[in-house]
């Protein structure tokens, strides 16, 4: 089955190109450790999911809209030059006025205004798979056309396309964000997703951007090296793993795998993506990871909320069974333990079915009403991912973003109880009531996660 990606904005159509680079890329490498046979599946499987073919050469399964037609050109001149893949000539909307970092010109006023021609191309896109799984949307919720007209197609999608599943990609702002107005627009666009999409996959900038300063050693980090250590984390998500324990088919249904494991309910749909080891190649050269040391590691990284290896806090411990809920919620706070609805474990490479999974198995990791047997997935392949011998992500549906969110959330509130900038908004017929359901919506999501 097939994803149609859909890039929006400066953000979404930067980051896609590396995506479907890195994918690309991965596919073609050659491999060590397994079979010829098993790579040409695993390499047939990555194509059916992200590329078709015209003319013999591989095509983005992609749509590329922004208002501004700079960015666009650009990444489409950057697949020409590189000559391995490229996006299609008829796939991309861009107008001449961007909408000025403002949700309510994206969604008011690009939205209806270019539906019907966006909305064509996004259908012209899916008719060209066999078979749709559903739509990965990559966007920004600080600005305005990535956060503003993302939430607008978003709903369009689910009204024209309500049995394919919507998964959007959302880079979290910067918390010394230049975009005075960035938490309105990241507040407005969050609780518009929480109603429309299946599933909301989260990065933070800050976080990848202590990933490229602390683990590949990037002395002057650019957008680029934050994009590819994002293409890096989606990559090892998406890229093809077995269907079953033994099997050596791979999963036809890439959104409604992880939709299945990671979304149980309808009010948890925050996911957030960690992947262990993360180096620069040079360092990788003199590097040697064991399974047993990625898994000890990962694991720590998800109770202790940490977003990389470095600076993991050991002292964070799950907390002692058949406490009473109170005393549960006590020690939650005290220690910073980050319990989890849903966990996905992916592993791919050398020995992989030699790994010891048990850490993730403990049902103290897990909200009481759901066990292990139902909230752990564990997906492989011993066809290693991009230059890594072994590497593991971990997909989780747990308390990770409770604390960025609150904090987004209050810096909107004290903006909106003293009406700044709310007059930017409301000439574009986004009325006050708008903003308090959406802190309604959001302060629900915060409250229901905190309750797990």
């Amino acid at each position: 089955m097939s994803i149609v990606t859909v890039q929006l904005g400066q953000c979404g159509n930067q980051i896609g190109f590396e995506v479907f680079d890195a994918l690309f890329t991965d596919s073609q490498c050659s491999q060590r450790f397994c079979s010829k046979r098993e790579n040409e599946a695993y390499q047939a499987s990555c194509k059916e999911r992200f590329f078709r073919e015209e003319n013999g050469v591989p095509v983005a399964r992609a749509v590329l809209i922004d208002m501004e037609p700079k960015v666009i050109n650009e990444m489409r001149s950057k697949a020409a030059q590189l000559g391995r893949w490229e996006y299609g000539q008829h796939a991309c909307f861009c107008q001449k006025q961007g909408s000025g970092n403002n949700w309510a010109y994206g969604y008011s006023v690009h939205g209806p205004k270019h539906e019907e021609s966006i909305m064509s191309l996004i259908q012209k896109e899916a008719e060209k798979c066999d078979s749709l799984s559903g739509f990965f949307i990559i966007m920004s919720i600080a600005g305005g056309t990535g956060s503003g007209l993302g939430a607008f197609l978003t709903q369009h999608l689910q009204d024209h396309y309500s049995n394919a599943l919507k998964m959007n990609q959302i880079i979290w702002p910067y918390g010394t964000g230049e975009v005075i107005v960035q938490n309105y627009n990241s507040i407005l666009t969050l609780s518009h997703l929480y109603r429309s999409s299946d599933a909301l996959l989260v990065h933070e900038n800050d976080a990848v951007h202590k990933i490229c300063a602390k683990l590949m050693n990037i002395k002057q980090i650019s957008f680029r090296d934050i994009n590819q250590v994002l293409a890096h984390q989606l990559g090892s998500v998406f890229q093809p793993t077995h269907s079953a324990e033994g099997s050596f088919h791979y999963r036809r249904n890439p959104l409604g795998d992880l939709m299945e494991n990671l979304v149980p309910h309808p009010e948890f749909k925050m996911l957030g993506v960690r992947n262990i080891p993360q180096l620069s190649e040079n360092s990788l050269v003199y590097s040697a990871f064991t399974w047993a040391g990625l898994l000890k590691h990962l694991r720590q990284m998800l109770i202790s909320n940490a977003r990389m290896e470095e600076g993991i806090d050991w002292q964070v411990r799950p907390p002692f069974p058949r406490l009473p809920p109170l005393g549960k919620m006590s020690l939650n706070r005290e220690r910073h333990f980050n319990t989890s609805l849903a966990n996905l474990v992916i592993l791919r490479g050398r020995d992989v079915q030699n790994a010891n999974l048990e850490g993730f198995k403990d049902p103290a990791l897990y909200t009481s009403w759901l066990g292990p047997a139902d909230a752990l997935a564990v997906w492989k392949t011993p066809r290693a991912f991009n230059r890594y011998e072994r590497s593991a992500a971990l997909v989780s549906n747990s308390q990770f973003f409770v604390k960025p969110l609150d904090m987004i959330v209050g810096k909107a509130w004290n903006m909106f109880a003293s009406k700044a900038y709310i007059h930017q908004y409301t000439k574009f017929g986004v009325e006050e009531e708008d903003f308090l359901d959406s802190f309604t919506l959001l302060e629900q999501v915060v409250a229901s996660y905190c309750n797990l």
